[in-house]
């Protein structure tokens, strides 16, 4: 009874922010959501994943900034946007959470094309696809054409995911043990910085490291881009596992946009249909935006025409 009711909390709170009147926007604009500043980045599309707002490892702040800095024609959430596994279990919801939702919305208001593609941790979503709040259309998967012709199948990913297809309490207990290690990478990290060193990110290490996480990064890659191919597409955009990824498998074009609780990473479409995964950790550790979380972490940049 108390999940339900945190469940449906966590649904109104995402639909109270996307159904908020111009003036509530408008306050947290002049409050410091929208940095007063033109945004120095300009793409023609831009796809985010696995935000996981309403939980204590989002880096709310870090995606202010970037949403402070980049323009774009087009933006995909793709999936995790807001965590209703974690808001199930324990009410987390501060400021800067509602900040980033009214930012996204203020994109949308400001003639920019949402589009959200619900996932696994924001599956209560998917009751309301084709459906428009805010000016963000809520939507099963896409298909984008890039400027240079090429079609991409925009997807989260977790249909693909065997442990949540076929033992979804298995995922659950997953997460909770990423979460644990998250609490713990905060700890070590907070040691880290007293002696000056950088971030370590303990997920990423075992992600790249443990032959069975590397297996399951694999497994879920080629899935997905098994599925691409037999819809007849370029490529694929998708997130779900945490790892920010561009590669050709078998000729399918496959990239992972990241997350923004350990990556801080996008992919991003230039002008000319070039795709780039940008690592916005990089750009704030390189001072062309400001640091406004310490220890934030770093994935490395890819680009691939």
């Amino acid at each position: 009874m108390q999940n339900d009711h945190a469940l449906m909390r966590a649904a109104a709170t995402a639909a109270g922010a996307l159904t908020s009147l111009p003036t509530s926007v408008d306050v947290a604009d002049s409050e410091g959501v929208d940095g007063g500043g033109k945004p120095s980045r300009r793409y023609r599309t831009v796809w985010i994943s696995d935000l996981h707002l309403g939980t204590p490892g989002c880096q709310a702040h870090a995606l202010l900034d970037f949403l402070r800095e980049v323009e774009c024609e087009e933006l995909f959430l793709v999936g995790d946007i807001i965590d209703g596994w974690q808001l199930r279990r324990s009410w987390y919801w501060p400021q800067a959470h509602n900040d980033v939702v009214q930012k996204l919305l203020r994109k949308a208001r400001k003639g920019c094309k949402v589009y959200f593609v619900p996932g696994n941790h924001d599956e209560f979503a998917r009751k309301y696809l084709n459906h428009n709040f805010g000016g963000i259309e809520v939507v099963k998967e896409w298909i984008h054409e890039t400027a240079d012709g090429r079609k991409l199948w925009i997807t989260h990913g977790d249909l693909f995911d065997g442990v949540i297809q076929c033992a979804k309490w298995l995922a659950h207990v997953g997460d909770w043990a990423y979460e644990l290690t998250l609490k713990l990478n905060r700890y070590l990290n907070h040691l880290r910085a007293k002696f000056g060193l950088p971030y370590w990110s303990l997920s990423k290490y075992l992600k790249l490291k443990v032959k069975r996480a590397v297996s399951y990064v694999s497994d879920f890659e080629e899935a997905v881009a098994r599925e691409a191919r037999k819809r007849g597409v370029h490529g694929v955009v998708c997130g779900h596992i945490h790892f920010a990824e561009m590669r050709d498998i078998d000729g399918i074009l496959y990239c992972n946009d990241g997350d923004w609780v350990e990556s801080l990473t996008a992919l991003v479409e230039h002008a000319d249909g070039r795709l780039e995964i940008l690592d916005w950790g990089q750009v704030l550790a390189a001072g062309s935006a400001p640091l406004t979380e310490p220890g934030l972490p770093a994935a490395r940049p890819e680009v691939l025409a």
